[in-house]
């Protein structure tokens, strides 16, 4: 702490209390001294000190928190202390004034922050007719005997005014006031009040959010983030104290009925056992008086209380009330119409008065047309503006389309030629090859567990009449040619078919094959070839290419949206993995070394638990893979199991589990194969008759491997039989039923 913030404590001491103590002692004799003066000879001119001036009270009235504080201990001081009659009209007056100039603020108003305010505003009202109330209490109950202007003009004028000289007149009005206010706006505002406030602060959290996220994308500044959180804050402190401040005037719709009972009661018992008037002349003494007051009263309240309702039914409602509310009701030239059909047909009932029925029916049909007319011209303006805009907005798009044509990337897109068309345009007005890559996608979507990204489907005039290309992120993957209005035969055993036609190769798996004419698809299906149109020729091709490049397809936008779909329970996992242990990006990798192996990953609740334990001591992905292909031994031996129900294994022997043991190098994560290559070549070339001799044989046969070798003997036999599946034995699941049909 700086030490000059406090230059007294330097000094200290004795010293320094002697030193205060002997200033005090002078400053007292120097305001003898000058009293004294004053009284000897200096006359009334000179002031008082300590008592301020008229100018010095006019000073402090004119600042706003001195006033605001004079005010309300002003109502306290009439709570307790009599008022005159004369006095307490002026206090009357300005209640009505205050009320009005409250409800016509709540008008002009253009959003319900404007007039935050109000809930104090209202309390101070409210005390204000209180405290009224009882000094007028205090004037009926002392000089009522003495006539109708016992509590002043103010009450004697409504009294009188209202109840016509007759007091049950004025009771009713009366009530029918208290009811209206009571039952009807105060109610309802109060429960406006109580459902607005609620949903503002449930609304809170998403609307703070909603400005985080704003401010985060740059949409928005600091300072507009600042703005917009405090009149977040703002307007739920505002709501809240509305639900609040609503009791007001539901307590003072109750206090004045009580005041009124109190104040006929005690009248009659006053006039008739101590001032000696007869019941008659009693009851219409006070009854004058005391509804005189209770109306003074509850006209106020009625103000308040609808300005409070119109404040909180405002919540919604932008600009001026007037301007809402016409802009609303004249919105709808159909409504307008509707309803002065309906006036002018009431207007023609025998009995009843024409001429308003037949004036209102009138202007309401003049307002329609007059609604109508400009909405017409509104339109015709916002469709000439939206022409504009949207030509604008094309010269724009055509100006810059070569660079974002030139940065967007296809996923999956065919390209064809010029005669290939009629497979997405038929003459017949079908789309085949559409149909199909919709069934494809759906089929994949449900075998290996996430959906294939939308095929683009395009022509091509550079390419051969019947050629198409199959491109994947915008790199050719596969090329073919077919001919839309002829059959592919093909013999299931590999052989050229006896059919005569246009010899070819088969683009899928490149096996020899003959389109042939429409006419003779009979012919060559009796002779037992596979016949197939070419729309399922190029679905076909497009097949395998994805089943080969699938790795390639599953974006990190993919795995969010998979991590995202997982049950609660499951989500659980990845919130405790994820990213504490391992990276989305990581899973990503997992999933993508399995679907290259065309391993479903639609069981992704067990590959999640797979890699949850391998995380215990390995973070590779590489290792995390084998550990969750071990967990999903049911599914993978599944899938390879032939339809005669067994699972046909190809073993390794034990020389070259030995020879690719021995020819790992490294260590952990640094392990490589470094064989030779006559050795390679040798092992190529031994897999290959062998997997060609069980072809022949029918069989479909799996290559089982030790776990610590099986990734290089995998690295190895895709280059060669990317097809052919490489289990370790881990992943023989033990109700497995295995059939060996050879070893290598």
């Amino acid at each position: 702490m700086d030490a000059s913030a406090v230059p007294h404590l330097r000094n200290g001491g004795p010293a320094a209390a002697a030193q205060t103590l002997g200033a005090r002692e002078r400053h007292s004799r120097g305001e003898t001294a000058t009293m004294a003066g004053m009284t000897a000879g200096q006359g009334a001119d000179a002031s008082i000190p300590g008592f301020p001036s008229f100018s010095e009270i006019g000073a402090m009235l004119r600042r706003g928190d001195l006033a605001l504080a004079f005010g309300v201990l002003t109502i306290l001081v009439v709570l307790i202390l009599p008022l005159p009659s004369m006095v307490l009209d002026l206090f009357l007056a300005i209640s009505i004034t205050l009320s009005i100039l409250i409800l016509m603020t709540a008008l002009f108003i253009q959003a319900p922050l404007e007039f935050s305010s109000f809930p104090t505003v209202l309390l101070i009202a409210t005390m204000l007719r209180l405290s009224l109330n009882l000094a007028s209490t205090r004037l009926i109950l002392s000089h009522g005997h003495e006539g109708s202007a016992a509590a002043g003009h103010v009450i004697e004028a409504f009294g009188n005014f209202v109840m016509g000289g007759n007091f049950v007149i004025g009771i009713i009005v009366f009530a029918i006031l208290v009811i209206v206010n009571f039952v009807v706006i105060t109610k309802g505002s109060g429960r406006i009040a109580e459902v607005a406030a609620r949903f503002h602060l449930d609304s809170m959290p998403g609307k703070q959010m909603a400005i985080d996220a704003d401010l985060s994308a740059g949409l928005i500044d600091e300072k507009t983030a600042k703005e917009r959180r405090k009149a977040l804050e703002d307007e739920s402190g505002f709501f809240g104290a509305m639900d609040g401040a609503s009791k007001f005037v539901r307590g003072d719709a109750v206090a004045g009925l009580l005041v009124v009972f109190i104040n006929v009661i005690g009248g009659m018992i006053i006039g008739i056992a101590q001032q000696g008037l007869s019941f008659a002349d009693a009851a219409r003494s006070y009854t004058v008086l005391t509804v005189g007051d209770g109306l003074v009263t509850q006209i106020p309240a009625l103000i308040v209380s609808t300005a409070a309702g119109l404040l909180v039914s405002k919540a919604a409602v932008t600009g001026a009330a007037d301007k809402a509310l016409m802009k609303q009701l004249s919105g709808y030239p159909q409504a307008l119409g509707m309803s002065a059909g309906v006036m002018l047909v009431l207007g023609l009932l025998p009995g009843i008065p024409m001429l308003p029925f037949v004036a209102l029916g009138g202007g309401a049909a003049a307002l329609a047309w007059t609604s109508r007319k400009h909405q017409r011209a509104a339109a015709v303006e916002a469709k000439a503006a939206a022409s504009s805009e949207a030509n604008a907005a094309a010269a724009q798009a055509t100006a810059e389309e070569p660079i974002s044509a030139a940065l967007k990337i296809d996923d999956l897109k065919i390209e064809l030629g010029y005669a290939l068309l009629p497979l997405v345009n038929g003459p017949d007005g079908q789309d085949r090859l559409t149909e199909q890559i919709k069934a494809l996608r759906r089929s994949l979507a449900i075998e290996m567990g996430f959906v294939m990204p939308a095929v683009r489907i395009l022509d091509n005039v550079q390419l051969e009449a019947n050629t198409y290309i199959i491109k994947i992120k915008e790199v050719d993957a596969g090329s073919g040619r077919i001919w839309p209005n002829q059959y592919m035969v093909m013999d299931p055993a590999g052989d050229q078919v006896d059919v005569p036609g246009i010899h070819t190769t088969e683009p899928t798996f490149g096996l020899p094959a003959t389109w042939v004419d429409a006419s003779l698809k009979e012919e060559a299906s009796l002779k037992g070839y596979t016949v197939v149109d070419s729309a399922t020729v190029v679905s076909t091709h497009l097949t395998e290419l994805l089943k080969t490049n699938m790795s390639d397809l599953l974006s990190y936008g993919e795995v969010q949206k998979l991590l995202k779909d997982l049950p609660k329970e499951q989500g659980e996992l990845v919130k405790d993995i994820v990213p504490a242990q391992i990276t989305i990006s990581g899973i990503q990798r997992v999933l993508q070394l399995l679907l290259a192996e065309r391993i479903s990953v639609r069981d992704l609740s067990t590959i999640l638990e797979g890699i949850a334990d391998a995380l215990a001591f390995s973070r590779n992905p590489a290792t995390l893979v084998e550990h969750v292909r071990a967990r999903l031994a049911r599914q993978i031996c599944a899938q390879n199991t032939s339809v005669n129900g067994y699972l046909p294994l190809v073993a390794l022997s034990a020389k070259w589990e030995q020879a690719f043991a021995e020819s790992i190098i490294g260590q952990g994560e640094e392990r490589s194969l470094a064989m030779q290559p006559s050795k390679l070549s040798e092992f190529m070339t031994a897999v290959r008759d062998r997997f060609e001799h069980a072809a022949r044989e029918g069989e479909a046969p799996v290559l089982v491997t030790s776990a610590a070798i099986r990734p290089f003997v995998r690295s190895l036999v895709e280059r060669f039989r990317a097809q052919t599946p490489v289990l370790s034995q881990a992943e023989i699941h033990p109700r497995a039923r295995l059939k060996t049909v050879g070893s290598i």
